[in-house]
């Protein structure tokens, strides 16, 4: 497997991180579809479970430290949370309500299901999903539910494996291989998956790229 199977195109590398160095702030939460911004601009969302590293990986994204901070607020944890990227305005990144839950009440995983399911289909402007999943335990049913989501609403997505510093190489390269396969199996998934630590910086460069790439 070579590295052009996992990375966007090398000319975009640079102009994504230029693109990331600008202007980047947090819009708004939205608890319902009529809090939603108006679809103005490409969005690109971000889904995983609870305890992937979403916040931490939007915040390498980003190069900021404290960026996604405001989506984990008491109270927010159920809402789609909205960030601008340039100025003047260029997409939006939408940080999804993170799923999983294994004691979460039956009327919350409900809610969110609603909520991120009506958005996921009605969203014109929406032009990929970024599926995070923790490359120390790798893609698990929830995982699944989500991916089979997007599928049914005919949202591109795209998955990327997080934390991987968190593991040996060899481990890494067969999570990899099985999420490699796990796409395959899946209508709206793109073929080529993102290695990711918000710790080291590993792909955060291409996955700047990708939301580029996504954009258009």
């Amino acid at each position: 497997m070579t590295d052009e199977e996992f990375n966007p195109a090398e000319h975009l590398i640079e102009p994504a991180r230029k693109l990331f160095a600008g202007p980047i702030g947090f819009l708004k939460s939205a608890p319902g579809l009529e809090h939603l911004p108006s679809p103005d601009v490409p969005e690109v969302t971000f889904a995983g479970r609870s305890n992937v590293g979403k916040s931490s990986l939007l915040n390498a994204l980003a190069g900021r430290n404290a960026l996604a901070r405001t989506s984990n607020t008491p109270g927010r944890t159920q809402e789609l949370n909205f960030f601008d990227v340039g100025d003047p305005l260029v997409f939006r990144l939408v940080d999804m309500p993170g799923y999983g839950f294994a004691k979460a009440p039956k009327d919350m995983v409900r809610k969110w299901r609603f909520l991120v399911n009506d958005y996921l289909r009605g969203r014109v402007v929406l032009k990929r999903a970024l599926v995070l999943i923790d490359s120390r335990h790798g893609a698990k049913d929830v995982d699944r539910e989500i991916m089979t989501m997007l599928d049914k609403a005919a949202v591109s997505y795209r998955l990327v494996l997080t934390k991987a510093d968190k593991i040996k190489a060899s481990d890494l390269a067969a999570v990899t291989t099985a999420t490699i396969a796990e796409a395959r199996k899946h209508v709206a998934a793109h073929p080529e998956i993102l290695v990711t630590s918000s710790e080291t910086g590993l792909g955060i460069p291409e996955l700047r790229a990708a939301v580029l790439e996504a954009i258009g």
